[in-house]
């Protein structure tokens, strides 16, 4: 049973589908906008590389040849409905040149649920219902953090999905200062972070620039500051940077 993403008419609860060189399965419920229940009659993921395509965002038109396109160097467990896209701009030679001028590197795992491509349409955004995703910090990673931060160095996230991941963990761990050890997190998350938001662990982050009206344009502006954020995109659209999936980054210190 899969919680899935339907487009067409007539999608309604009971009614049956059989895939093209696939399994047939059968919309059991009806959930928010297009979300559905789908049962399939057997495991689908070995469909997936046959019949499935990589799940762009609407506004890339083309096809892409090659997936790995879309997907970060260093992914490993399935389970994400998006690409955390501030990871697409790191290749294996970044990564090394970076390890040479001994810049450690640690690895979480964030899986991005279906709701981030909801947008938040209530005029307060209190109000906004925050997705829950599962993340993990392990103990290794946890362990560079807190030898990292007792010997006065920066955090720096890659992307929004890590900063979810590590201020949720050190929400679990009671973080609050650099006295206080991060540990080990693997559980969902439905941490919302709002301007007002006290950062706990991360000091600086990579990320790309963000569609409007997003829980993560306001997770960014909560971090530098709404002012700060403004003028950046101000600045942005005025040199002609790419936006979203595969455009520009910046790094907010």
């Amino acid at each position: 049973t899969w919680l899935t993403l339907v487009g067409g008419k007539g999608l309604r609860t009971g009614v049956s589908i059989t895939l093209d060189n696939g399994p047939e399965c059968e919309i059991i419920a009806e959930l928010a906008g297009s979300q559905r229940l789908v049962k399939f009659s057997e495991t689908v993921e070995p469909y997936f590389p046959v019949i499935g395509h990589t799940p762009l965002p609407p506004y890339i038109h083309e096809d892409l040849s090659d997936p790995e396109r879309y997907q970060t160097i260093y992914a490993r467990v399935p389970g994400s409905a998006a690409a955390p896209t501030a990871g697409l701009h790191f290749t294996d030679e970044l990564l090394k040149r970076l390890l040479h001028r001994q810049i450690n590197i640690g690895y979480v795992t964030l899986h991005v649920g279906l709701d981030t491509f909801a947008p938040v349409t209530e005029n307060d955004p209190e109000e906004h219902t925050i997705h829950t995703e599962w993340c993990q910090v392990t103990k290794e990673t946890c362990e560079m953090i807190n030898r990292t931060r007792r010997e006065g160095g920066r955090i720096i996230a890659v992307g929004t999905t890590t900063v979810r991941t590590l201020e949720s963990a050190a929400v679990h761990s009671g973080v609050n200062d650099k006295s206080r050890t991060l540990l080990p997190y693997s559980s969902d998350t439905s941490l919302y972070i709002l301007p007002g938001y006290q950062f706990k662990i991360v000091d600086a982050m990579i990320t790309n620039f963000h569609l409007p009206k997003s829980t993560l344009i306001m997770l960014v502006s909560a971090f530098a500051g709404k002012e700060l954020i403004l003028n950046a995109y101000e600045v942005a659209k005025k040199e002609k940077y790419r936006f979203y999936s595969f455009g520009d980054a910046m790094v907010i210190l």
